[in-house]
């Protein structure tokens, strides 16, 4: 404990405070979409968007270091690349559902594969891990503010279209035939996702993205009463599932994102087995 606390005010480790502080503001635009991923049901949409989000970072590195554009880098193809996918999905899944496994399959893997062809061509040596599987520690003071931006303008939405988004969560149906414009308000949805998960794949990867948008919003749902309390406790999870993981990889020298996923999901199983044990003891 006294080595993290030590680290995190190093002059010299000014990495950790980096990762520390953006796993912290990067719980917000987590908790809060993760829950509407959860009770929408898209986690496998979710999914699709983000594998696609490779092929954006390929891009963005081969431009940078093949092309020498400067102002286009790994997170403004992630950011495009995810949107790109979003509203694909959401054209999809309004006029072709017969076949949105089929598209969502194939965006899975042509934007894993494009990716990997773009790093593939980028001259130096670029380690697809990183972005696979994540480290928060590469966080740079850029990459911090500007997930700042993207909290601005995730919670800025979320909060002006709040009930909407309830309502195409909850009943997509019955708000359509009141007049609700559900079509707009899922793209949007699918596009605040896409943002969230560009946040996410720095901090746990592009194979674990989903794990971390989905396991606090599914541990708080046994906790919540309301979808407010849902994602205010997401939140909170979410920042104690990312501290704890930087601490014990800190301490035991092992990749930050797994550990992360890993104590999520162990909170998330023992919600589950004490949700049993509870109903079990009340028949």
């Amino acid at each position: 404990m006294n080595e993290l606390l030590a680290a995190l005010f190093d002059p010299n480790i000014y990495f950790f405070r980096y990762a520390l502080l953006t796993g912290i503001f990067a719980s917000l635009p987590f908790g809060i979409i993760g829950t509407l991923v959860v009770v929408r049901r898209i986690s496998y949409i979710a999914g699709a968007i983000s594998h696609c989000v490779l092929g954006g970072i390929g891009l963005g590195l081969y431009l940078e270091k093949a092309v020498g554009v400067t102002w286009f880098g790994p997170m403004q193809g992630a950011v495009l690349s995810s949107l790109l996918a979003a509203v694909v999905l959401a054209l999809v899944s309004r006029h072709a559902r017969q076949r949105e496994d089929s598209v969502i399959g194939a965006l899975w893997a042509v934007g894993m594969a494009t990716g990997l062809l773009f790093i593939a061509r980028t001259p130096g040596y670029v380690d697809p891990m990183s972005y696979l599987f994540g480290n928060i520690l590469l966080v740079s003071r850029n990459d911090f503010f500007f997930v700042l931006v993207l909290d601005v303008v995730v919670l800025g939405l979320v909060g002006v279209f709040y009930h909407r988004f309830l309502a195409v969560c909850f009943d997509e149906e019955f708000s359509r035939l009141r007049g609700l414009r559900t079509g707009w308000i899922y793209l949007l949805l699918l596009c605040l996702t896409a943002l969230t998960i560009v946040l996410l794949v720095r901090i746990v990867g592009i194979v674990l993205v989903i794990a971390l948008l989905t396991l606090p919003a599914a541990v708080a749902g046994s906790f919540s009463q309301n979808i407010r309390q849902m994602m205010l406790l997401a939140v909170l999870f979410c920042v104690g599932f990312v501290v704890t993981g930087l601490g014990v990889s800190f301490t035991l020298d092992l990749p930050s994102g797994p550990i992360i996923i890993v104590i999520a999901a162990i909170v998330y199983l023992f919600t589950l087995l004490g949700g049993r044990v509870v109903t079990a003891f009340r028949k």
